[in-house]
């Protein structure tokens, strides 16, 4: 005979983390991804699997005509097109591996 004792409790962990400096919001509008990352909740999305597409998307537009959105380049040097691609990648990556994590942003 023996006694088993178990405790298990499921707790939220962040699977991904990543900042990136409003200067960009321009150019991510111009992608058509700037409600999507910036304002999700506006759109009803909750979810990073919801994501995958848009930013498919608009990681596709960007780099389909890159001279286009290096316009949007801040004045003042804080962020650029290179920049918010990667940015981009990073976090579909993460919506790709983690699609039912919910979105949190903070503004």
């Amino acid at each position: 005979m023996s006694l088993d004792v178990y405790l298990t409790a499921t707790r939220p962990t962040q699977v991904f983390s990543a900042n990136i400096t409003h200067n960009l919001n321009a150019m991510a509008e111009a992608a058509g991804i700037y409600h999507h990352v910036w304002r999700p909740e506006e759109l009803g999305i909750t979810a990073a699997g919801e994501l995958i597409e848009p930013l498919r998307e608009g990681i596709a537009r960007l780099e389909e005509a890159p001279q286009m959105f290096e316009r949007y380049n801040p004045a003042n040097g804080w962020g650029d097109y290179d920049g918010l691609v990667a940015w981009l990648k990073k976090y579909l990556a993460a919506c790709e591996e983690n699609p039912d994590a919910t979105i949190y942003v903070s503004r």
